[in-house]
């Protein structure tokens, strides 16, 4: 990223480095990446006077907000995926059968088709939808509480009716997945691997 900067912060002998990145906003907000990367999203405008006034005014905020941050990622469970270069042709079989299989009963309930169902190993979606009716969900799902395999086919799925995220769309998880606010903030406990 072009606009992108760093600076670093200094405490009790460690070292906190921030990416800066300026963008049309309004405020400055404080993001970390699963990675650990912090960055510092700031408006275009703000003078690199102000942006050091900040700095040295919220220190022990961003310290304690990246602390914070840097927690909730470690206390986020793994899947306990087996990894997919460990994996056995029959694992893969198991893992296709489950799925496929939830796909089939939902898909019939739902009163909707669907192309070509593809498991993967993507490193940052559970599942997607193209507009062509094509599945491509996690492998990790397997391993993940039922609720929860079934709430990601339904979302999927439900794109074959809204292929975006409307009021509309989350109406038509809800039928199927009354709960679907409580799965999809569990989901969020896990972290892929």
């Amino acid at each position: 990223m072009s606009n992108q900067t760093s600076i670093e912060l200094q405490k009790d002998g460690r070292t906190l480095t921030l990416y800066v990145i300026r963008s049309a906003r309004k405020s400055i907000g404080l993001q970390m990446r699963e990675d650990g990367t912090v960055l510092l999203r700031i408006p275009n405008r703000l003078s690199a006077r102000a942006l050091q006034d900040f700095l040295t005014r919220e220190q022990t905020w961003i310290w304690q907000k990246t602390e914070q941050m840097q927690s909730r990622i470690k206390q986020r469970e793994t899947t306990g995926a087996i990894p997919v270069e460990q994996l056995s042709s029959r694992d893969l079989d198991q893992i296709k059968e489950k799925i496929g299989s939830r796909v089939a009963y939902y898909s019939k309930i739902m009163g909707v088709t669907v192309g070509r169902i593809t498991i993967r190993n993507q490193k940052t979606r559970w599942g997607s939808c193209s507009s062509k009716g094509n599945l491509n969900f996690n492998y990790q799902l397997y391993y993940l509480p039922e609720e929860l395999l079934d709430y990601v086919v339904i979302h999927e799925l439900a794109h074959r009716r809204h292929m975006n995220h409307s009021a509309d769309f989350w109406a038509e998880v809800e039928k199927y997945c009354p709960d679907y606010k409580v799965q999809r903030k569990r989901l969020k406990e896990y972290k892929l691997v």
